[in-house]
C-alpha cells in the first residue's frame, strides 16, 4: 500500500520516501505526494531524486511512478520527491473551480454534472441538459466569481460513506471517503487536490458551450490559466486592431462591416465569373463545327469547378450541344448535354468514370465527377467527346 500524502496536504511540494520496489522505469514508494491520473484530473509532474516523472498510475493499493530513465536507486533507498508546483497548483485551481461551477449550475438551474475532464489547455464539464441559454451561462459565471471573491474556506475531511450527508453526488464507495467541502456551496466525495479557499481559484471564465450527445459541454478556465488566456486574447485583438488601423474596442464593428462587404463583393465576383463563363461558352459554340447529326461537342480547360458548372448550365440551353470541361488539380470533370441530344449526362459520365475508379454523377442534363490522376481524366474526357 502507498500512503497518499496529497490526501491530507495538497500543498506538500517536497517529501522523502522509501523505495519499496523498482520495475524498470516504474518506481513504487511507501508514501507519495504525486497525484496519479484519476477522476479526470491529470497526474502530477516532478522528479524523484532528480529523475523526471513522466506518468503516475493508480494501481489501486499502489501508486506507480514512471520515470524518464531507469533510476540509479534500488528498493530500500530513501529518496526525495519534488512536485512541479506550477503544474500542481494549476490542477488545484481547475479542479476546485470545477467543483464550484458544478455546484453553481446545480444550485441556480438544477443542472447536474455528468462528467468532467481536465486538459492541459482547457477543462470541461458535461451538464445533463441539451439546452443552455447564454444568459444562464453569464449568471453562472458571475455567481462563481462572486464566491471566489468571498474567499470561502475549502476543507477536506474523512467521513464514513454511510453517514456522509449533503453530498452533491452520492458516493458508491463503502467505508471511509474523502469529502471536499466549499463552505455553504458544495460537498463532494473526491480524491483530488484542492485549494484552501475559493479566493485561490482565481478568476473563473466560461469559454465555450456546445452540444455533446444529449448533454451540454461547458469549457472553462480558472486562475492563472484564465489570466494567461485573457492576455493572449488581448494580444490577438491588439494585433488585429493594429493591422486594421483601429482600436480594439472598435474592432468587432469594423470586422462585422468588412465581413458584410466581403460577402457582397464575393457575390458580385461570382456573378461576374458566371457571366464571363457563359460568354466564353457562347464564343466557343459559335466557332465550333457540328458533326453530321448537327451536334456541337465543346471541350474546355478551366481553373475551377465553379467556372465549369456555370459553363455546363449554359450549354444545356444551347441546341444540340455536348459540353466537357476539366480542371487538372484536383482532377475533376463536368459534363452537360442539351435535351435535344438525347444523351443522359449523369448516366454517361458515371459509365465513363466507372472504368477508372472515378466517382460522380448528376442529372440528365448536368453531371460532374473526380478521378485519381490526369491520365484517367484525359481518358474520361475523350470517351465522352467521342461517344
Amino acid at each position: 500500500m502507498t500512503e497518499r500524502l496529497y490526501y491530507s496536504d495538497s500543498y506538500l511540494g517536497n517529501f522523502t520516501s522509501t523505495v519499496t520496489n523498482v520495475d524498470g522505469v516504474r518506481v513504487y514508494l511507501d508514501r507519495t505526494a504525486f497525484y496519479p491520473t484519476s477522476g479526470g484530473q491529470p497526474f502530477d509532474r516532478g522528479t524523484l531524486s532528480g529523475v523526471r516523472v513522466v506518468d503516475v498510475i493508480d494501481e489501486e493499493g499502489r501508486v506507480a511512478h514512471v520515470l524518464s530513465a531507469p533510476p540509479t536507486f534500488a528498493a530500500g533507498a530513501v529518496i526525495e520527491g519534488k512536485i512541479d508546483w506550477t503544474s500542481r497548483f494549476d490542477n488545484m485551481q481547475q479542479h476546485t473551480g470545477q467543483h464550484l461551477l458544478s455546484a453553481v449550475f446545480e444550485d441556480l438551474f438544477g443542472y447536474k454534472t455528468v462528467s468532467v475532464h481536465f486538459g492541459d489547455a482547457t477543462s470541461t464539464l458535461d451538464l445533463d441538459t441539451d439546452v443552455l441559454a447564454r444568459d444562464r451561462v453569464g449568471r453562472a459565471e458571475r455567481r462563481a466569481n462572486e464566491i471566489v471573491f468571498e474567499n470561502r474556506p475549502v476543507r477536506v475531511a474523512f467521513e464514513d460513506a454511510n453517514s456522509a450527508t449533503g453530498l452533491r453526488k452520492p458516493s458508491d464507495r463503502v467505508g471511509e471517503i474523502r469529502v471536499v467541502t466549499i463552505e455553504n456551496t458544495d460537498r463532494s466525495a473526491c480524491g483530488g487536490t484542492h485549494v484552501r479557499g475559493t479566493g485561490e481559484i482565481g478568476p473563473v471564465t466560461i469559454r465555450r458551450i456546445e452540444k455533446y450527445k444529449k448533454l451540454t459541454r461547458v469549457e472553462f478556465l480558472c486562475g492563472w490559466r484564465a489570466l494567461a488566456r485573457a492576455h493572449a486574447d488581448f494580444d490577438a485583438l491588439t494585433t488585429m486592431a493594429a493591422a486594421l488601423t483601429t482600436s480594439a474596442d472598435e474592432l468587432p464593428a469594423l470586422v462585422t462591416a468588412q465581413a458584410s462587404a466581403l460577402r457582397e463583393a464575393e457575390g458580385d465576383r461570382r456573378k461576374l465569373g458566371e457571366e464571363v463563363a457563359r460568354l466564353r461558352l457562347r464564343e466557343l459554340h459559335a466557332v465550333s463545327v457540328p458533326n453530321s447529326l448537327g451536334v456541337r461537342r465543346l471541350s474546355v480547360r478551366a481553373m475551377s469547378m465553379e467556372e465549369l458548372r456555370a459553363m455546363a448550365q449554359a450549354a444545356t440551353a444551347m441546341p444540340l450541344t455536348l459540353f466537357v470541361g476539366t480542371i487538372a488539380s484536383p482532377p475533376a470533370i463536368a459534363f452537360a448535354a442539351s435535351e435535344d441530344t438525347g444523351i443522359n449526362a449523369g448516366a454517361a459520365l458515371k459509365s465513363a468514370l466507372a472504368s477508372h475508379n472515378g466517382r460522380g454523377g448528376g442529372s440528365a442534363r448536368v453531371a460532374q465527377g473526380t478521378v485519381d490522376n490526369t491520365g484517367a481524366l484525359e481518358f474520361v474526357e475523350r470517351s465522352l467527346l467521342d461517344g
